[in-house]
């Protein structure tokens, strides 16, 4: 009896111990089986690229200043009052209107002099010896043919300092746009040279981010009055093309 006791419980541990490792791959299985079915990452391909847009400018910005100096403060700026009247009238006059002219800056500012030192060395402190006014204007031109005329003009009725001119575009809209198009498709065209070089296949787009706002047009190089003071016709002016220009990321996705 107790031998066959023995037998029993010996073939129980056995039967347990063969089962033990049928039960922990049992246990393992969904485990290997989720790490299996992850899906993996795509490749991508990321690309910059800019794209540019031409425009012809329809306005300027342009700035004038009038300059004027007195023994006191109250005579240079009554001297720069008269000027500047004079030159808001003048705009008026050649049909600028009210909404196109903005006063952009003004100061007074002391002018001193500085006397040479004594024979033992000594230097006396700088005496102010007058004023000076500058009262600035800027003026927008919506009709770039009189821009020369508005050049002139300033000038005969006093401006002395100025003319920094930017040419605009007003409606900038349409070739912003052009210019996006532009960047995208330099972008794709730009991936699919990597992809075809890499030996894959380009997929869709995943992500597009445009790297910075549209570029400004340079202005043009400060107006030298003295000489146009001289001239018998208006300044003469090349308005040229305004380039906009956009820069784009995009990122592709490559096909598996």
């Amino acid at each position: 009896m107790r031998t066959t006791l023995s037998r029993l419980v010996g073939c129980s541990l056995l039967a347990v111990a063969l089962a033990g490792p049928v039960l922990a791959q049992e246990r393992l299985a969904p485990t290997e089986a989720r790490v299996a079915a992850k899906p993996v990452e795509p490749g991508r391909i990321s690309v910059g690229a800019t794209g540019e847009a031409t425009a012809q400018p329809d306005m300027a910005m342009t700035s004038f200043t009038v300059l004027r100096e007195g023994e006191t403060a109250r005579a240079a700026l009554d001297a720069a009052n008269d000027a500047m009247a004079e030159v808001i009238a003048g705009m008026k006059d050649l049909g600028i209107e009210a909404r196109d002219l903005q006063t952009s800056g003004f100061s007074i500012d002391p002018q001193y002099r500085q006397e040479a030192p004594s024979s033992e060395g000594t230097r006396n402190p700088p005496q102010i010896v007058g004023y000076e006014v500058r009262n600035s204007l800027s003026v927008r031109v919506r009709d770039l043919g009189q821009l020369g005329t508005v050049l002139d003009k300033a000038v005969t009725l006093g401006v002395n300092q100025g003319g920094n001119i930017s040419f605009l575009v007003a409606d900038s809209d349409a070739t912003e746009q052009a210019a996006r198009r532009d960047a995208v498709t330099k972008a794709r065209a730009a991936a699919q040279t990597l992809a075809e070089a890499a030996g894959v296949t380009l997929g869709r787009v995943m992500t597009i981010n445009e790297g910075g706002g549209p570029v400004m047009p340079m202005p043009m190089e400060r107006a030298t009055f003295a000489m146009a003071a001289d001239a018998k016709a208006s300044v003469p002016i090349e308005t040229g093309e305004n380039t906009v220009r956009v820069s784009v990321n995009v990122v592709f996705e490559i096909e598996q």
